[in-house]
């Protein structure tokens, strides 16, 4: 079954938590240097705006563990985390949040509706490729052709999230950039300390430091894509997908604003965690079973389970080896979204469909009338 050797590394996608160290500034840890690239550097001057980006003191250790041409979060400058003004930091995030996921699922509504649109016209230009393809002579190591036969053999699902397994591949060679690692530092990872709050929330949903963190995530994934996509559609899935990094980031957010824990997080796995608990609260009977040891099986219900008892023990337990608070947020909200939200949002697109149609038609001959019928 497609379930088979999925589940060993469910309690590996964890978002990484970049901790640092806070002796009289910010500061990474040193293996976290190495592993960045990072090299040791006389300190250099910079300027008044770089001082502030960085919000780091004036003074350093002789050690000079991070250049300066590397951003560090702002750590001085924390809001203590019962006072009102931390938690009114939120209330961007919050609107960014429910604008983010209703634009998702509204160009996921759009897309399917082009999609539907040019589906004839797909059709008869694949029969006249498969003709004109008949007329060519066969061309041996034909490298393209077999390319082609490699992705039409793919599920749909697989063909879907090789995009997102190549952004995420992209994101993780820039963060191999030491020119980039300011940039990486300030949108790739998500902090309610920081002061960018709003763009991290999506794109550190395609950010990974370690390859094996992004190895797990993107294996879950890929294993669970073909399930996920036939359950729902590729344009709901991306709209699912997309939203459910933004929720889970921002589950992080209150849960590091309300205990105080601050740090700066990234990875996929909130966003995978909503997929797997999607796929897991739809078929709770499927079978799973560990990778490295196959005769061990479970139910995807059982899974779920203690998947969720895991995270909310780190939630209250205060464990920082994962982003504890971003998983659960996300396996809450696949929940969520297959008892409740599926009908609450996606059956509902029915007038937001109309008034693209009518916009999208309203230029067409004789007002659109004949094209939006056939439609």
């Amino acid at each position: 079954m497609a379930w088979r050797n999925c589940a060993v590394l469910l309690r590996l996608t964890g978002e990484d938590v970049l901790r640092s160290c806070v002796r009289g500034g910010s500061r990474w840890p040193h293996n976290l240097q190495q592993r960045c690239g990072f090299r040791k550097a006389a300190r250099k001057p910079e300027s008044k705006k770089v001082e502030e980006e960085l919000a780091s003191p004036h003074t350093e250790s002789s050690e000079a563990v991070v250049p300066r041409r590397t951003s560090t979060p702002h750590w001085e400058q924390q809001t203590p985390p019962g006072s009102p003004r931390a938690f009114s930091r939120l209330l961007r995030p919050l609107v960014f949040t429910v604008g983010f996921t209703g634009c998702s699922f509204g160009s996921a509504a759009i897309w399917q509706y082009e999609s539907l649109k040019s589906r004839v016209q797909s059709y008869f230009d694949e029969v006249r490729a498969d003709w004109l393809e008949k007329l060519r002579p066969p061309k041996r190591g034909d490298v393209r052709k077999e390319i082609n036969q490699w992705w039409r053999s793919l599920s749909e699902g697989q063909r879907l999230v090789t995009g997102i397994i190549a952004a995420n591949a992209l994101v993780f060679c820039c963060w191999r950039v030491p020119s980039l690692q300011r940039s990486m530092i300030k949108y790739f990872t998500s902090n309610p300390a920081s002061k960018t709050l709003c763009s991290p929330m999506l794109l550190s949903a395609f950010s990974h430091f370690s390859f094996f963190h992004m190895a797990a995530n993107m294996y879950v994934l890929w294993s669970f894509s073909t399930s996920a996509v036939s359950m729902l559609g590729r344009e709901q899935f991306m709209a699912v997908y997309l939203s459910a990094g933004v929720v889970s980031t921002f589950v992080s957010y209150v849960c590091k604003t309300a205990t105080g824990r601050f740090g700066p997080s990234l990875g996929a796995s909130g966003a995978i965690m909503t997929v797997l608990a999607a796929v897991c609260t739809k078929m709770p009977e499927a079978k799973l079973a560990i990778i490295f040891l196959p005769m061990f099986t479970f139910t995807a219900g059982n899974a779920l389970k203690a998947i969720v008892a895991m995270d909310m023990a780190g939630v209250v337990l205060g464990w920082r080896f994962f982003d504890h608070a971003a998983h659960l947020g996300g396996a809450l909200f696949g929940v969520w979204y297959i008892l409740f939200g599926h009908e609450l949002i996606w059956k509902n697109r029915e007038p937001f469909v109309k008034l693209w149609h009518n916009l999208r038609t309203r230029g067409g001959p004789g007002g659109g009338g004949d094209r939006g019928g056939s439609v």
